[in-house]
């Protein structure tokens, strides 16, 4: 039978990985396939209004949603005819997400998907992997748009950083150890970024982590320590049979975890917090958004994302699924603060890099500042930089893949050079927040209590913002940029400093975006919004 190429599925072996052999043929997997999405022309039209500031016509309700724009069943039908004559199992089908989990062995999805799957060692470990790209009978083109899942390399990192004595040191000036010696507990964050009043109650803030996982007696003893009583209530939600498993390691991703939910915890204390753990590959993300999305029980209004990895780590495919993840989380209200990366200009790769997801144009991208400040005055802001003694930066550039929003259209990059140039892609990052460790932020993990940072902070800091503003206002905010980019006065512009290659300038900037959070002011931007309730 002739195949054909699933679109933007090439896949090559990460750098540094060696090809060690054949994977076993008889290891079981479980493989996500996303269909296409019914009704494209309406949902275009929808984001289109929705870029342009229009919410009158509402959000769409997460059944609404489904309805409109979940999967054909004649489109499920084919697939599982497809499943079934390879011998593979159709574990669940999610038609409001349109996705499918097909379960079997490598050998069968070897041969359903026309791929070989191997065996690579690379410096952090091994996975099962594949080169080249996925393919599917002719009849089935254009239906499956994405295959997730036949490699299980490590998708993402997550973006928090440590002070010295533990594995991602960062060496700190003096100056800026003096000014918050055992940096500020996250309620102080929020009083120098003027948060309004308010506790977040009603809301539900999703917090998607791709490992670790937390303990309750930290959560309690935290909470209380930081005089949020009774302790928010958190749930953890399993996603692709991944489940709240703590390493017993500060420096793990158990740092990650603790981080997102005591930040959110901490400044909208009666939002409920949905904690969505997945694997750490492609398939996983994107489960993972979507599962916190599409979330008919808890409902969150506000998701948080504090991984990612350059763009060019992905593959087309998988950047398409998940930024359409996003794109439906926005059209049902729902406002997704992702993280911009620790590595500054560079992202951690060659040349000029952004991270994904945090540089989906439908995201909030969350950059890092260095925060000095006492009470509810700001001392002094800039951007976030120690990579010359060792150490992070906030992440932000241009996009390779993702168009220029229309709010971002006119916008200047600036270069450390001086040069300036029209965006020609998305812009990276929206805003900012404190994220420099030597400035951070006081966190209990695994019974231990440090002082971390990292734009992974930033993320749930704004996230926890957008719970208050939303139970305040009676409704969700959805995809905000639009509002920001035409009220940037809600912000504190950070003019000093740079990532890299990118400047801090007056204005937005690819190293802080629009500024840092007043929080008033945002709200009063957002509060503006009309026709938030849903349809």
């Amino acid at each position: 039978m002739t195949m054909e190429p699933v679109q933007g599925s090439d896949r090559a072996p990460m750098p540094g990985a060696r090809d060690v052999g054949d994977a076993d043929p008889q290891e079981r997997l479980e493989v996500t396939v996303m269909l296409r999405q019914p009704a494209d022309d309406d949902l275009k039209a929808r984001l289109a209004a929705l870029a342009a500031g229009d919410t009158s016509s509402g959000f769409l309700s997460r059944e609404a949603y489904a309805q409109q724009f979940g999967a054909d069943p004649a489109d499920i039908a084919a697939v599982t005819a497809f499943a079934q004559a390879h011998g593979l199992v159709v574990v669940i089908s999610h038609p409001e997400r349109r996705t499918m989990v097909l379960s079997g062995t490598v050998a069968q999805f070897n041969a359903a998907f026309g791929v070989t799957l191997r065996r690579f060692e690379h410096p952090d470990g091994t996975y099962r992997g594949r080169t080249g790209q996925v393919h599917v009978p002719p009849e089935l083109v254009g239906i499956i748009q994405a295959v997730l899942g036949l490699d299980n390399r490590p998708q993402a990192g997550p973006h928090f950083r440590i002070p010295p004595g533990h594995v991602n040191v960062l060496i700190p000036s003096a100056a800026r150890l003096a000014a918050a010696p055992s940096g500020f507990t996250p309620p102080q964050v929020a009083a120098l970024y003027n948060y309004p009043p308010g506790d977040g109650a009603g809301q539900c803030v999703g917090i998607i982590e791709l490992g670790g996982g937390y303990r309750p007696a930290d959560l309690t003893k935290y909470f209380s320590s930081v005089g949020v009583s009774p302790a928010p209530k958190v749930l953890a939600v399993s996603v692709d049979n991944t489940q709240n498993k703590p390493v017993g390691n500060p420096d793990s991703a158990d740092g990650e975890v603790l981080l997102d939910i005591e930040v959110v915890g901490s400044v909208a204390p009666g939002a409920t917090i949905a904690v969505y753990f997945a694997p750490n590959t492609d398939a996983g993300f994107t489960d993972a958004v979507l599962a916190a999305a599409h979330d008919t029980a808890n409902k969150p209004s506000v998701i948080s994302i504090s991984w990612g990895g350059p763009e060019s780590s992905w593959t087309s495919q998988a950047m398409t699924a998940l930024d359409q993840a996003i794109q439906a989380a926005v059209v049902m209200g729902v406002t997704v603060c992702v993280a911009s990366g620790d590595s500054g200009s560079s992202d951690g790769a060659s040349g000029d890099n952004v991270d994904f997801p945090a540089s989906s144009p439908h995201a909030l991208a969350c950059g890092g500042t260095t925060l000095v400040g006492s009470g509810t005055t700001i001392t002094s802001e800039s951007v976030w930089n120690e990579q010359s003694a060792g150490g992070g930066a906030g992440g932000g550039g241009v996009s390779t893949v993702f168009a220029t929003p229309t709010w971002q259209a006119g916008l200047l990059a600036t270069m450390t050079s001086g040069d300036a140039a029209p965006l020609a892609f998305r812009g990276v990052p929206d805003v900012c927040g404190d994220a420099d460790p030597a400035t951070g932020y006081q966190i209990l993990v695994d019974g231990e209590t440090q002082v971390f940072g990292g734009t992974s902070a930033v993320a749930p800091l704004w996230a926890g913002l957008l719970a208050r503003i939303n139970a305040a206002k009676g409704g969700p905010s959805g995809l905000v940029q639009p509002l920001f980019y035409a009220n940037a006065a809600a912000m504190n512009d950070i003019t000093a400093g740079n990532n890299g290659d990118f400047a801090a300038t007056v204005g937005w900037d690819a190293c802080t975006g629009l500024g840092s959070p007043d929080g008033a002011k945002v709200a009063t931007t957002l509060s503006a919004q009309p026709g938030d309730a849903r349809a």
